[in-house]
């Protein structure tokens, strides 16, 4: 998704749904009701790492130690190899000026990544960014992940989409739902230990989410987590990007033009 919608600083407040509503603000209630009814967490910095702060960061992999970046604008978009520890762009490839890309996924060799509103997945080689075919679908692109089976692809709406990897023909979906109503405006997406987490756009809230019934199962609140010190001299726009070590057990999360990326650990809250 694009820009978020103008505020002072980080927003901290999920948003949930009329098909009507409006966007989301920056004077909306600072906390979920649905935290009430569902796991609340908040979290650990466990470490910090350097980032390209002019990385509009809209998909995040970390798979045989390399980071996957894909970035979005129109005319700036990329997929990109990142070395986790310096921060340093290893390979690159862009996008033509048309596209705005969005979420990125791994399947096997390859890598998919979506673009906003051309309704066009390209598909590369993972090793040298080649790309190697493209799929087409009718809704927005918006967030992308893999679980092992299926692609799963959001579009800003309430409702995630399995995809076939082999023909990106839809296989089935869900409608995320919380104890506070259908939740839309979700993101950049992970696969993580059988459940889908999803940043919800333009907040600092991460929701987990069971993908056989699309109930959230929980709220993580990661305001604060980008410091006064570090927005200094910057303009970092929201909070976007889950990626997750599966060998080492580590969650990674950065948000769009933002000069660092964090290695969290996930705090009960209530």
């Amino acid at each position: 998704m694009p820009d978020a919608t103008a505020t002072d600083g980080p927003v901290a407040t999920p948003y949930v749904v009329g098909p009507d509503s409006p966007l989301p603000t920056a004077t909306a209630p600072a906390s979920p009701l649905a935290a009430e009814l569902e796991p609340l967490y908040t979290y650990e910095v466990v470490a910090e790492f350097p980032y390209d702060q002019t990385a509009f960061t809209q998909g995040l992999v970390y798979t045989n130690s390399v980071l996957y970046v894909g970035t979005g604008l129109r005319g700036e978009s990329s997929l990109r190899t990142t070395d986790l520890d310096s921060g340093e762009i290893l390979q690159s490839v862009e996008l033509p000026d048309e596209y705005f890309g969005e979420g990125i996924a791994v399947f096997d060799d390859m890598i998919y990544q979506l673009t906003w509103q051309e309704h066009e997945a390209f598909v590369y080689d993972k090793d040298s960014l080649s790309e190697t075919s493209s799929f087409t679908y009718t809704t927005e692109g918006w967030g992308l992940t893999y679980d092992g089976k299926q692609l799963i692809m959001s579009d800003g709406t309430p409702t995630l989409y399995f995809r076939d990897p082999e023909t990106f023909e839809e296989t089935r979906r869900v409608l995320v739902t919380s104890s506070y109503g259908p939740l839309r405006y979700l993101n950049e997406l992970e696969y993580i230990n059988g459940e889908i987490y999803a940043n919800v756009w333009t907040t600092d809230w991460i929701v987990r989410i069971d993908p056989e019934t699309g109930k959230v199962l929980g709220w993580i609140d990661l305001s604060g987590l980008l410091s006064d010190e570090l927005r200094q001299g910057s303009q970092p726009d929201v909070l976007n990007g889950i990626a997750y070590d599966a060998e080492n057990d580590r969650l990674f999360v950065t948000g769009k033009l933002w000069p660092r990326l964090f290695e969290i650990k996930l705090v009960r809250a209530n």
